[in-house]
């Protein structure tokens, strides 16, 4: 069973740069066809600074963490053993191309059922950008079969 007592614990805090380049990469491969995301001159007729960050690709920077098996070492989490549970986001403000964005992990809850043959690890992370304004929340819940 894993240690309830990382209940709380904060993961490290990390700044991802969000760039052009990979925001045009991700809308190509999610089939996003509205120029906004593409073409930083229609982007600006839709009155962003920049290319705006598009919902789900949050989850693709969190990824760039320093070390993005943290939680899975703190917790001695064998990753064959995991399954993607769930995934949320909350909105607060847009971010752009250009943008230095911090994120702020931490692990939210731990709980199980069946008896613990089934954990889940509720990670919670804050993204804010370079002028310290909340951008979005996210939440992760990782599910871990136990055998």
């Amino acid at each position: 069973m894993i240690d309830r007592r990382h209940i709380g614990h904060a993961l490290p805090v990390f700044t991802v740069p969000v760039e052009a380049g990979r925001l045009r990469f991700f809308a190509k491969a999610c089939g996003q066809a509205d120029p906004v995301y593409t073409d930083e001159a229609a982007a600006r007729d839709a009155g962003h600074p920049n290319l705006p960050v598009p919902p789900t690709f949050f989850f693709c920077l969190e990824m760039d963490a320093p070390d993005p098996a943290a939680m899975r070492t703190l917790l001695a989490i064998d990753y064959r053993r995991i399954l993607h549970g769930e995934q949320h986001f909350r909105y607060h403000a847009m971010a752009h191309a250009g943008d230095r964005l911090r994120f702020e992990p931490r692990i939210a809850d731990i709980s199980d059922k069946k008896g613990g043959a089934l954990e889940f690890v509720r990670r919670e992370t804050r993204v804010s950008n370079q002028h310290g304004v909340l951008v979005a929340e996210l939440t992760c819940v990782t599910v871990v079969r136990n055998g």
